[in-house]
């Protein structure tokens, strides 16, 4: 008998679970349009390596409980995001590796998920791998991404320099106030 085929794109979790399923492959980044639009001005998503991933499924029955649905997902990219020192595109590699349950509906799955580890989702008719996968990935990227050491230096001014500029620009409120009173003077 020829092994069921599924589709990561329209996935039938339940099925995939029973029958202890794998998939894997690989994405370009630009079919993940989340993830593309990440990137540093200057770097084309075109150009990166694809996003690799997998998924396994598992149908667990605990003592005494009904059959839980279980998929693990893993998956990898490397993405160039924009370096907030010195806004120069910085390589940032992601990776994640992830176990999720699948239940029934919202309300089951906001209540465990509260109390779990584990990632508790509802069950839909079909989960997409490349959103789920694409979700995950953005859930890795660094909040602010930066060298280790930019690879040029740092622009920096002389701080006392700035200041004694600024002081001078800047007229002194006194003198206008002494002013003020010096033409006034003559008046009385």
């Amino acid at each position: 008998m020829k092994p069921r085929s599924f589709d990561p794109l329209k996935l039938e979790m339940e099925a995939f679970a029973r029958a202890g399923a794998s998939l894997a492959g690989e994405w370009p980044v630009p079919s993940l349009p989340r993830l593309a639009e990440s990137a540093a001005p200057e770097s084309d998503p075109a150009q990166w390596p694809p996003v690799t991933w997998s998924a396994r499924g598992e149908l667990r029955t605990p003592r005494g409980g009904d059959a839980q649905i279980w998929l693990e997902l893993t998956a990898a990219a490397q993405v160039a995001l924009t370096c907030q020192r010195c806004l120069k595109p910085v390589r940032e590699d992601l990776a994640v590796s992830r176990w999720f349950r699948f239940v029934r509906d919202e309300d089951k799955a906001a209540e465990l998920d509260m109390d779990s580890d584990d990632d508790v989702l509802a069950l839909a008719r079909h989960v997409n791998l490349r959103e789920l996968v694409e979700d995950e990935l953005l859930l890795e990227l660094p909040v602010v991404p930066r060298h280790e050491a930019c690879p040029e230096p740092l622009p920096h001014a002389n701080v006392e320099e700035e200041e004694a500029a600024l002081e001078e620009e800047r007229p002194n409120p006194f003198a206008a106030l002494a002013a003020l009173k010096k033409g006034s003077a003559g008046k009385a």
